[in-house]
């Protein structure tokens, strides 16, 4: 079992953001020590709780403290620029840690409509360009745009030696298409997502038309994740997360993932409470045993070649120490 990191950065309350990212950078750190494959971060905007609005920058910093796992974005949200600018950034990136890159894309919002506004002129319609933004890009990062298209004599420079891996990554049917019609690799949102994943991916699968980039289908399933020392020290975790994501829909979350003891005095009401039992089926929350048996159950699931593990605590220790956890028992007793 391959498993990876997936970094939204999250800024715990009494803590700053400032911390929250270079909490981040540990992350990585530890991943690559510990042989996750890959660590990604999330792009996301105005988000309380959440740190990392240009994951471009954060890898760039991560790039140069890290020397061998692989790096990239979760995901970059292509409505929001010019296929060609994200073609320049992530060439760049790859110039300077060659082999080391993937450029993940996404197409949500990635936080209010306010923000969209103020990143975009027009959202939507570039939502509905998607398909033939995905395409320019994807010329852009291989140095292979067709002779007469208007910008065949373009090059998004400096062009690596080996390019960006390029994935698509989403929670719906859509997303999976879109990846299998390019010929690209599919991430799939398990942790996010109401859909019936495993169809989703056997689809991405049977509709996967081989390129000259990439001859076979790839694909990671991400999933959230929570492991302690015991079962009960894992659940207690996970309360934090799970208030959390309760404030964000209400509106309320304004200081960063709250503590343990701020969960255990929030005033649930019933629907909340049927809001977090929904949430936990799609959570792994246990020992390193439990977690390892219900990671290896997804796995044999979707048959995801990867799965991608993100943990949200609000103690940043408790965070490393739950991917520790795991590795000791997967990564380490692989082979």
């Amino acid at each position: 079992m391959r498993l990876s990191i997936l970094d939204q950065s999250p800024v715990s309350s009494g803590h700053t953001a400032g911390e929250a990212l270079q909490e981040s950078m540990k992350l990585a750190q530890l991943g690559e020590a510990l042989g996750y494959t890959r660590y990604w971060i999330a792009e996301h905007h105005d988000i309380a709780g959440l740190s990392c609005s240009a994951p471009e920058v954060m890898l760039g910093y991560i790039g140069a403290h890290t020397k061998t796992i692989r790096i990239g974005s979760g995901a970059v949200l292509l409505p929001n620029y010019k296929p060609y600018k994200v073609a320049e950034t992530y060439n760049l990136l790859a110039t300077l840690f060659p082999g080391r890159i993937d450029l993940g894309i996404g197409r949500a919002p990635g936080g209010s409509a306010e923000a969209s506004l103020a990143l975009t002129d027009n959202f939507l319609g570039q939502v509905r360009k998607m398909p033939e933004s995905v395409q320019e890009l994807l010329h852009f990062l291989h140095n292979d745009t067709p002779a007469d298209h208007m910008y065949a004599s373009l090059s998004a420079s400096p062009v690596p030696a080996v390019p960006p891996v390029p994935w698509i990554l989403g929670t719906s049917e859509k997303s999976a298409v879109l990846a299998a019609e390019n010929g690209m690799a599919y991430a799939f949102g398990h942790f996010m997502s109401d859909r019936e994943g495993p169809a989703i991916l056997q689809s991405y699968r049977k509709k996967y038309q081989a390129s000259t980039r990439q001859q076979q289908p790839a694909t990671i399933v991400a999933v959230s994740v929570i492991c302690a020392e015991t079962t009960e020290q894992a659940e207690e975790l996970a309360l934090s997360a799970n208030l959390w994501q309760i404030q964000l829909a209400k509106g309320e979350a304004t200081t960063g993932i709250p503590s343990i003891e701020e969960a255990k005095q929030y005033p649930f009401t019933p629907e909340d409470a049927a809001v977090t039992l929904e949430r936990k089926k799609k959570m792994v929350v246990g020992n390193p045993k439990e977690v390892a048996q219900q990671l290896r159950e997804l796995q044999a699931l979707y048959q995801a070649d990867e799965l991608m593990l993100v943990t949200i605590t609000h103690s940043y220790e408790a965070r490393l120490r739950s991917y520790q956890l795991i590795a000791d028992e997967i990564l380490m007793k692989r082979g």
